[in-house]
């Protein structure tokens, strides 16, 4: 139960651009703070990597108590979930995976535009960064099963603003249900596929995090819808 105040080819430069992910570290629009975060070592071992997200984490209709419209997005990045609101108190819960420690946040934003098999390309003060350490990183990365946005891609703005935040896919699908990112919310390309099929351009999302710049907004999970789940509808 939560309250809402509450992918392939291998290289260096490929697992580093996965393992910092994706967005802008300044993200001045948003007031930054601190979650619980699980350490990003430089060099990730192959255990890990072969890591599946746990059970909880796979994609479930559920049944959800929350007052927000048919369309909305709840991302409650303290437990890792990301809902989207049917109506009727139900909703399809997915796992996702967010920003780190210093890179999380908050608000209510919406769906900009949307993009399949997305180009990276990362910031300018990333790049900098990276090449201090001798790690270079590409200007534009074009879409593919290398590209650590995935397979889809939703922008998030703030009225016409791009925040430089964005849903999307990846390619180390173990990162789900970690404090990984640089703020966007990752999730399996699998889910990003189903969600990206249904979410609108202009849909409201609500990021639950740091900060509660979100306001109040109160959301209860009651689990698993059964009935639906072995009968669909």
């Amino acid at each position: 139960m939560g309250y809402g105040l509450t992918r392939g080819k291998t290289g260096v430069a490929l697992m580093l651009a996965a393992a910092l992910l994706t967005t802008s570290e300044t993200a001045s629009a948003f007031q930054r703070g601190t979650l619980a975060t699980v350490e990003r070592p430089d060099v990730v071992p192959v255990a890990v990597q072969r890591r599946e997200p746990e059970e909880k984490f796979q994609r479930r209709v559920v049944r959800l108590v929350t007052g927000e419209a048919p369309g909305t997005i709840i991302i409650d990045t303290n437990n890792k979930f990301l809902y989207l609101v049917e109506g009727n108190n139900r909703a399809i819960r997915y796992g996702v995976g967010v920003g780190r420690e210093g890179f999380g946040w908050s608000g209510v934003v919406k769906i900009g535009r949307k993009q399949e098999w997305p180009e990276w390309r990362p910031p300018a003060e990333m790049r900098r960064r990276e090449a201090a350490k001798g790690h270079i990183l590409p200007v534009v990365q074009q879409g593919g099963e290398d590209n650590p946005l995935g397979a889809r891609a939703m922008y998030l703005y703030k009225g016409n603003q791009d925040t430089i935040f964005r849903i999307h896919g990846t390619n180390q699908p173990w990162t789900i249900g970690l404090n990984m990112s640089s703020g966007c919310i990752r999730m399996m390309n699998k889910d990003v596929e189903h969600l990206y099929s249904r979410a609108q351009i202009g849909a409201k999302v609500i990021v639950i995090g740091p900060g509660n710049r979100q306001g109040n907004i109160a959301f209860e999970d009651r689990g698993i819808d059964i009935l639906r789940t072995i009968f669909g509808g």
